[in-house]
């Protein structure tokens, strides 16, 4: 499972945008919900899963669209399931640490 994964540091911070290889450039709708999942945004490095989930670890915000990505950062417990706002049926969950 690949997804593309955009690491930047601004500041102090560390913002890491995660999504599924093939939602990229898709824009979803849900009732008053419209996302772009923007290549400006999300395109970076096209790493495997596992890899983009140990970059959490390092960063202070996370923006992550995508079953793939969405599951796994469930798994490791970064993200609670509570948490994840579905749109057309797509997971996305964001992290942010104080």
């Amino acid at each position: 499972m690949e997804v593309y994964v955009n690491l930047r540091k601004i500041g102090n911070n560390v913002l890491l945008a995660i999504c599924d290889a093939e939602i990229l450039g898709k824009t979803l709708r849900e009732g008053k919900i419209v996302f772009h999942v923007k290549e400006e945004f999300y395109k970076g490095a096209k790493v495997n899963v596992e890899e983009a989930i140990s970059l959490i670890k390092n960063s202070t915000t996370v923006n992550m669209i995508g079953k793939n990505v969405v599951k796994k950062a469930m798994e490791k417990g970064y993200v609670h399931p509570e948490a994840v706002l579905n749109i057309e049926g797509v997971p996305h969950a964001q992290i942010v640490k104080m």
